[in-house]
């Protein structure tokens, strides 16, 4: 059995989905593409910022000879629904379920390493950069050189057998190993993905407006755009609807790794105990999931806006709370919005409420974009007094 053959039987003992080898030569080929995306102000900003490092293994790695691709999939449906309490929930997309993908790719590329280095009799001039996304690469790109799978119109990575739920990393070495054939796309004509896209991100040639991605949305740290706010429903981190609507993803379903098991109550939490959490109580019950890297801010604003978009009425007392006492602008506006929306009769002391509100955040010379929620507020109360 050859070296490469080795790796592949050891990566299976460690527990890695799929592995691929691909070349380390350059991605220069991507690189107009990209180009025109930035100056087109689609780039999100999460992005690795220097487009040289992001196209060429050899500025960041002496002398790659290969670049190692591995996929882990992970799980699509609660075993198990949350319990009811009578309070609406939100959710996490479903690569945050489970403990952070970050930590799993790393542990699983780590021990893939410690493999290769027995299999080579810990050659001491072999050398290794395991990577996720938070590395330099695309990793969707050195997935398809490495015959993981395709590049799907929606930009995703899909594989034959666990479609696009997959996690993804990458080991760049400078040992030799035969590269794997990539696989073309195969999605035809289906426009499944780019049709159903609520703020139409997709592009249709595999590229993204990452601005008007709903993922992106729920990860910024200011207000959320108007246009967004209904179209991110309940969710309150990432978003699924193009993986929901791909046909290569139909009945996929993995439960391979336990520690990406879903806590039912965690990643479809309840909206209303979210709003007044504390740091602590918010790392307790979220800090292992990748969807809690931005904080509890961008997930407080998105689970005011769910409330919203859920017509909780029941909620408002704690609406009123949050811009009665939050000591952040953004959160107070966001709330003043909801209550807009909720409120179904005339109310003269809500209506005073955030007319008061609003005189404090005027004086306390707030963004003008966060006075603009509260003067829409009140303006949609105001014409729901009787004739």
């Amino acid at each position: 059995m050859d070296l490469k053959a080795k790796i592949i039987t050891a990566s299976q003992t460690i527990g890695i989905d799929r592995i691929g080898f691909a070349s380390a030569d350059n991605f220069e080929t991507l690189r107009a593409d990209l180009v025109q995306q930035k100056a087109a102000g689609h780039t999100t900003g999460f992005e690795h910022q220097n487009l040289d490092e992001r196209l060429n293994p050899d500025l960041i790695f002496k002398e790659p000879k290969t670049i190692i691709a591995i996929a882990l999939a992970y799980p699509t449906r609660l075993k198990t629904p949350p319990k009811r309490t009578g309070h609406k929930r939100g959710q996490f997309a479903r690569a945050s379920w489970g403990t952070d993908y970050h930590f799993i790719l790393r542990d699983k590329m780590a021990a893939l390493i410690s493999e290769i280095k027995n299999l080579t009799g810990q050659d001491a001039t072999i050398r290794f950069k395991p990577m996720v996304d938070t590395g330099e690469l695309i990793d969707v790109a050195v997935a398809q050189r490495a015959g993981l799978g395709f590049i799907g119109k929606n930009g995703l990575l899909i594989t034959e057998e666990f479609g696009s739920f997959v996690y993804l990393g990458e080991i760049i070495t400078n040992l030799s190993l035969a590269p794997d054939t990539p696989i073309d796309s195969q999605c035809g004509t289906c426009t499944r993905c780019i049709d159903f896209c609520p703020p139409h991100a997709l592009m249709g040639n595999g590229q993204l407006n990452g601005q008007r991605c709903l993922s992106y949305q729920t990860q910024t740290k200011d207000l959320m755009a108007e246009e967004f706010r209904p179209l991110i429903r309940n969710v309150i981190y990432g978003c699924d609807i193009c993986q929901l609507a791909c046909p290569f993803n139909k009945q996929k379903n993995e439960h391979r790794h336990p520690e990406m098991a879903p806590i039912a109550d965690v990643v479809q939490p309840e909206l209303t105990p979210l709003l007044t959490m504390t740091n602590r109580q918010f790392n307790d019950k979220f800090g292992q999931l990748a969807g809690s890297w931005r904080g509890k801010k961008p997930l407080q604003r998105n689970a005011i806006i769910a409330l919203a978009n859920l017509k909780a009425t029941e909620a408002i007392p704690e609406l009123k709370q949050v811009v009665e006492t939050d000591p952040r602008p953004m959160i107070r506006a966001t709330a003043a919005y909801a209550l807009g929306r909720l409120a179904k009769d005339y109310n003269p002391d809500l209506i005073n409420l955030l007319q008061k509100t609003y005189i404090q955040e005027v004086k306390q010379a707030v963004a003008p974009e966060y006075l603009l929620e509260y003067q829409h507020a009140i303006e949609k109360l105001e014409n729901l007094r009787p004739c």
